[in-house]
């Protein structure tokens, strides 16, 4: 099952608040990423606002966004960062907003061409954060439907999985994978890695803390990657992508164990 639907934004911004107020650790970064989402959601209501286009099916998904719209709300984004973001990420949006209204334009072109996990660089937050909305739009008007898909990467877009995320059913819970671009949600198999596919549950370790009782790290011992599992059956309040953003100290554990994330968040990490 594949689930292309509508971002509640007000849920993510609330759960970045609480859980900014819960956790001290990651309170800073939280109330960024908070401002980050009003962000967001200031630019998902704009285009999700405007008349619905017929959609080119046969172009690739990331040549479907909308470019101009991403580079006209740079300069906003910059600001925000400037003021309010952390001194390194401060820097790279002075450095970056002093070039060309052309090489800003390229930045963004330079992110939709990249093959995917080759999209990297100092630039690569801006243009995850203008162009993630857009690709959330773009996947729910497309309304992808694809019964039994199992792939370890997003059927939508083709991008690799942020988080996991185990949903109850009956006395268990499923699998779902989230994408990290589109946020589109589908159905993976529990005892699987989705980098390498290894099915021995003996080298498919997981680990958490006590007092992250919620999520975990999803690792593989074959190809060492790992990526974090948010478990709605022991948090029915969990918003995986920001519980995901705020245990970071499970990334810096799993990095110090020698497991490399499949797909940095959108704060990066």
């Amino acid at each position: 099952m594949v689930q292309t639907t509508r971002p509640d934004w007000g849920k993510r911004i609330q759960r970045a608040i609480h859980l900014a107020e819960r956790s001290p650790a990651t309170a800073e970064v939280l109330a960024f990423y908070r401002r980050i989402l009003d962000f967001q959601k200031m630019l998902y209501d704009e285009i999700s606002a405007r008349p619905s286009i017929a959609l080119d099916i046969a172009n690739p998904f990331r040549k479907q966004l909308d470019v101009d719209m991403a580079a006209k709300h740079l300069p906003r984004l910059f600001s925000l960062v400037q003021s309010s973001g952390p001194s390194k990420l401060a820097q790279e949006a002075a450095r970056v907003s002093s070039v060309s209204s052309d090489q800003r334009r390229r930045m963004l072109d330079d992110f939709l061409s990249a093959t995917e996990g080759d999209d990297t660089g100092a630039s690569l937050f801006f243009a995850r954060v203008l162009f993630q909305p857009l690709a959330e739009n773009l996947a729910a008007e497309q309304a992808v439907q694809l019964a039994g898909f199992s792939g370890s990467v997003c059927p939508v877009c083709g991008a690799r999985p942020q988080v996991a995320v185990l949903r109850p059913e009956g006395d268990g819970g499923k699998r779902f994978l989230i994408c990290s671009f589109c946020v589109t949600e589908w159905e993976f198999r529990r005892i699987l890695c989705p980098v390498c596919g290894e099915e021995d549950y003996q080298k498919l370790p997981r680990y958490s803390a006590d007092d992250l009782a919620a999520v975990r790290v999803e690792a593989c011992d074959t190809c060492k990657y790992y990526l974090k599992s948010v478990d709605m059956t022991v948090d029915g309040l969990a918003v995986p992508l920001v519980d995901e953003i705020a245990t970071a100290p499970l990334d810096l554990w799993a990095a110090e164990q020698g497991y490399t994330k499949i797909r940095s968040n959108i704060m990066g990490f």
